[in-house]
């Protein structure tokens, strides 16, 4: 964690074994997944009830990029919170839920693919194993033989309908790959 772990008692007087145990814990979370920003954790004492005791509502903040996750274990759900300890570890197992969750969303994020660009070959020079192709916004894109996938250099004609990556070349825009679209090769 980037900040130091905050605890705090509501209702009670802390516990130097109940930090140890929200210690542990949060460093399982850090383990876990190394991108929490910051850890807050509140454990409160609700008054006395004749027949339960006291129950126990735990809260964790945690600040992770680009988001803030909050669980909240409400006594009244759960009866077996009237003991501090279970009442922490049922918090801490629903933020590991909810990190595992927010994980999984970054990195499907961070994996989704810009589609490719489409065109047009323009012409060809096979003598100097290069094209042009004109993009769908009307630039001339340059691309060379080796940027053509399955060996389809050859096959590529003033017309033929394609699908690039656009880099930035030593003389402009190049094409990085190139995929002739068609029957065979379907747009994707």
């Amino acid at each position: 964690m980037k900040l130091p772990l905050q605890i705090t008692f509501r209702n009670m007087d802390p516990s130097d074994a109940m930090q140890v145990d929200v210690r542990e814990k949060a460093e399982k979370l850090d383990h876990f997944y190394d991108q929490i920003m910051s850890c807050r954790v509140m454990i409160e004492a609700h008054h006395k009830h004749h027949r339960d005791g006291n129950l126990y509502h735990v809260r964790i903040d945690l600040k992770v990029p680009d988001e803030e996750i909050v669980v909240s274990r409400e006594h009244d759900l759960h009866h077996s919170h009237a003991d501090a300890y279970v009442a922490i570890r049922d918090a801490f197992d629903a933020a590991r839920r909810q990190i595992e969750d927010y994980a999984r969303r970054r990195q499907q994020h961070v994996k989704t693919h810009e589609t490719p660009s489409h065109g047009f070959i323009s012409r060809m020079e096979r003598d100097l194993d290069h094209g042009f192709i004109t993009s769908s916004d009307g630039r001339e894109i340059y691309f060379n033989r080796n940027s053509v996938l399955e060996g389809d250099f050859d096959k590529l004609t003033s017309g033929t309908e394609v699908r690039f990556h656009e880099e930035r070349g030593e003389q402009g825009p190049q094409a990085s790959t190139v995929r002739r679209v068609g029957k065979h090769h379907p747009v994707g």
